[in-house]
């Protein structure tokens, strides 16, 4: 079970990079836009073993993961100035 997280840490170390969190430049109106992101990973693994009843002990083991991307911004590109454009999630706020 460990070489299996090991391996699947390894193909999203590959993905993980600056394009996850700047996305690709747009052009819109004349205005160059970057999409800003915050990317979070998180893991869980586990196992165990039950005491042997007749001799018989049962292992079993599990673990997951999952993946969160959330826009953060737009950066704007115009005339040669920069804007940051904060992206608000208004079913957030209390």
């Amino acid at each position: 079970m460990l070489e299996e997280l090991q391996q699947r840490l390894r193909e999203m170390q590959g993905q993980a990079g600056v394009r996850v969190v700047f996305g690709e430049v747009m052009e819109i109106e004349g205005r160059k836009v970057i999409p800003v992101a915050s990317v979070a990973y998180g893991f869980g693994l586990g196992g165990g073993q039950a005491p042997k009843a007749g001799g018989n002990g049962a292992t079993g083991g599990g673990g997951g993961g999952g993946l969160r991307v959330e826009p953060l911004a737009l950066v704007e590109v115009v005339e040669g100035k920069l804007r940051v454009q904060p992206i608000v999630n208004v079913t957030r706020l209390a």
